[in-house]
């Protein structure tokens, strides 16, 4: 009996080893590319006697009669793939339809065996057929062929990760597939199957070498470019490095001095924006309008769809089944649908906008920008999107929901998205750009100009020069619009940091005393101050939208100060609105400058009655003119950054520091200012920590500031003081005459002196 268990298990032993010898030949073939390296080289009767124990459902042989017949000489219009197709496509739905596993967390065995045995390669090699034929007549593949090949890969790459990436690396294969697009009955399978592979791919395709891009892009009906966009959102996006330390502005400087050349991203920027009629379409598909459902109770809830319909294509399918149920009613019955709800079609409409407003928002922050703005005014963006902004539905999101930042990718449902990129794309649009009052009415830019007339002031030539025939219809703009939805959104809502940021944007640049008494009067510093104050509101990213916004609607304005104290009027609420403050500076700088630069200004108004009287009043204004407080703001603010930490989001912190300066040099001040300092190092027991610091950042300031015009032109608006007088106080402040009382070197002893090391090594 031993002997008999012992021959039988030896027996299942080699069976089971002669299935996974074919596995590792291939496999070794593959690798060193030699011997066999597709299952189709083995002989059709040993893949057969091995097809039932390795349970290959057949595969293996299908693979090698397909190969037989699609010979460069073959018929292909006799191929047929279908039941490898059904095969895969029943794995690939079941993977998506469990919980959608990553591809190293799911066993694919039919998926595996097809690459396995050389199945992707081989319906790469069909597919691409035509293209490599050189001589004879070019072989022809049917829609159906095609499709089933198309629909096998993408298959393949949702189950198998590494198959995406094979793809991903084939240069020809995916300029293949994009002119494969101009085939409309292919179209949505081929950019489904382009958009996997995008996604994994390490560097940018380049959309010039597309042959015929323009032409292709032409020839697509809107449904077909909205989904397009979806592909182009890969290629003009600057990839996500992943990595703090590269988001640093020393590290930025570092890359740019290496690369001077525009990227791949900003190149296929360029590429879209030159051809024709390409913008003018797409402010078409982003103004369209959404079709509403007959009741409310129709409604989809859309957070219940997005956990499997997060593609728009996988949404257009099911659009198609609706349209042609006569033609497909098979699989019509198997989703069980032979028309599409309302509510879907409302659905299918909100990402369509989602991938528009994504483009035209990345285009509008590239190097094309003024060419893009000009496009949109003279398209009527801005009237449309006007049109549609009650059509959106403003409610409470699930509590899982969280804030998602500029550059992080987002699982959000279609209409969570879809009022994200809105917000964006309305904050790109008016940030620093003339264009930026056509988020008014023309109603409503009589009212900004009557709001001059009344102070006395000269319009601005923004202003004047706005063309009325672009502006909102109706009496309120979208400005206007956004304030009331913000007012009424849920204190914890996402929403609220980026409707801040987009009301901030208008404000921001020269500050316009008529550009925020327009915004007063809509309760906006009130609505401001509660959030901070009285809301509860916890959201260090919502507080520091709320932060820059309340420091450009105040800035200068004594009449906002005025609104403030009366908001204001107890010494708990005002203690409460200085621990948010002081809760992160980093939040908070860009308002504390807001204060400190109106603060110079009101104390030089001495003979303007309401300025005086307002002052005298103010406990925001009292508590900064007392030089102890500004000064120890300027002391945490220059030791929260270094050189190594500074980046887009905390510069502002080192900005704010040379205001402080700036202002307290022309008051002559700046060494009674530098004293303290030094005095606050010693106070501390670390001597010269905090002044070699700052020396550090001011020359890394000098190094990222004098070569960037855009960022020296925003200084010097948004500041009211001239760049000249930022560049000389920051010489002034690194001199190097040990006498000078103006200079940081003169307050730091020499043996804690450390002032000439590259940043680098810093």
């Amino acid at each position: 009996m031993a002997t008999r268990s012992s021959g039988f298990s030896r027996t299942q032993t080699s069976r089971g080893n002669s299935c996974k010898n074919i596995f590792n030949k291939i496999r070794q073939g593959q690798i060193k590319g030699v011997g066999l390296t597709r299952g189709s080289q083995f002989p059709v009767a040993l893949l057969e006697e091995r097809d039932k124990r390795a349970q290959w459902q057949g595969i293996p042989v299908l693979l090698r009669r397909l190969h037989e017949s699609s010979h460069p000489n073959s018929d292909l219009s006799k191929i047929h793939s279908m039941e490898l197709s059904s095969l895969l496509s029943m794995e690939a739905m079941s993977f998506v339809t469990e919980e959608r596993k990553t591809p190293q967390e799911s066993i694919s065995p039919n998926t595996y065996t097809f690459d396995l045995f050389g199945g992707v390669d081989l319906f790469v090699e069909i597919l691409m057929r035509p293209t490599l034929t050189v001589q004879g007549d070019l072989p022809i593949l049917s829609d159906d062929l095609i499709k089933d090949c198309l629909s096998v890969l993408y298959n393949c790459c949702i189950c198998t990760e590494g198959v995406t990436k094979s793809l991903a690396a084939r240069e020809d294969f995916i300029t293949f597939l994009f002119t494969l697009m101009s085939n409309k009955k292919v179209f949505l399978q081929t950019a489904t199957l382009i958009e996997d592979i995008l996604s994994v791919r390490k560097e940018i395709i380049q959309l010039e070498e597309i042959p015929n891009l323009a032409s292709l892009v032409q020839s697509f009906n809107q449904q077909q470019l909205a989904n397009f966009c979806r592909i182009l959102s890969v290629t003009i996006s600057e990839p996500d490095v992943g990595v703090d330390d590269k988001h640093t502005l020393l590290a930025r400087s570092t890359q740019q001095k290496t690369s001077t050349c525009p990227s791949r991203a900003e190149s296929n920027q360029v590429t879209l924006v030159n051809i024709p009629g390409f913008i003018e379409r797409l402010c078409k598909l982003a103004t369209r309008k959404v079709t509403e459902a007959a009741d409310a109770s129709a409604r989809l809830e859309l957070e219940d769809w997005h956990s499997w319909l997060d593609n728009a294509l996988v949404l257009d399918a099911l659009m198609q089944l609706a349209i042609e149920e006569a033609e497909q009613s098979s699989t019509a019955v198997l989703f069980g649908l032979t028309k599409l709800p309302q509510s879907m079609k409302i659905v299918h409409e909100i990402m369509y906008k989602v991938e528009v407003l994504y483009v035209l928002c990345v285009l509008l922050m590239g190097r094309q920008r003024n060419q893009v703005h000009r496009m949109l005014a003279e398209f009527k963006l801005i009237p449309g999107l006007n049109n549609l902004f009650d059509k959106l539905i403003w409610r409470r999101q699930p509590s899982g929901h969280v804030l998602h930042r500029q550059n992080q990718n987002c699982d959000c449902s279609p209409e969570i998205s879809f009022k994200i990129h809105f917000l964006r794309l309305l904050q790109s649009f008016s940030d620093h750009h003339e264009n930026k009052y056509l988020l008014l009415s023309g109603q409503e830019l009589n009212e900004l100009s009557d709001i001059y007339l009344n102070a006395n002031v000269f319009e601005m030539e923004a202003l004047i020069k706005t063309d009325r025939n672009l502006v909102c219809d109706g009496k309120k703009g979208l400005l206007t619009r956004l304030i009331s939805v913000m007012k009424k959104e849920p204190i914890d809502s996402s929403f609220r940091f980026w409707q801040a940021r987009a009301v901030e944007s208008f404000l921001r640049g020269t500050p316009s005393y008529a550009d925020q008494v327009f915004l007063l009067r809509r309760g906006l510093l009130e609505h401001i101050l509660y959030c901070i104050i009285d809301s509860g509101c916890k959201s260090h990213d919502v507080l520091q939208s709320y932060f820059d916004l309340l420091g450009e609607l105040m800035k200068f304005n004594i009449d906002a100060f005025k609104r403030f104290n009366k908001y204001v009027n107890t010494e708990e609420k005002f203690q409460m609105f200085l621990t948010q403050i002081n809760s992160s500076l980093v939040d908070s700088n860009m308002l504390v400058r807001c204060i400190v630069l109106s603060l110079d200004r009101f104390e030089s108004q001495t003979k303007d009655v309401k300025v005086v009287e307002v002052f005298s009043e103010c406990r925001l204004l009292s508590y900064m003119a007392q030089v102890e407080n500004r000064l120890s703001f300027l002391f945490r603010l220059t030791s929260i950054i270094n050189v190594q930490t500074l980046t887009q989001e905390n510069v502002s912190c080192l900005n704010t520091s040379l205001v402080i300066l700036m202002l307290a040099r022309r008051r002559g001040k700046l060494p009674f200012y530098l004293s303290a300092l030094r005095e606050k190092e010693y106070a501390e027991k670390y001597p010269g920590c905090l002044l070699n610091n700052f020396h550090n950042l001011l020359r890394f300031w000098q190094h990222h500031y004098l070569n960037k015009d855009k960022d020296s032109t925003c200084l010097e608006n948004s500041s009211c003081i001239p760049f000249t007088y930022w560049k000389e106080t920051v010489s002034v402040l690194l001199g190097s005459g040990r006498s000078s009382r103006c200079a940081i070197a003169s307050y730091i002893d020499e043996a804690y002196r450390d002032l000439d090391r590259d940043f680098l090594e810093l």
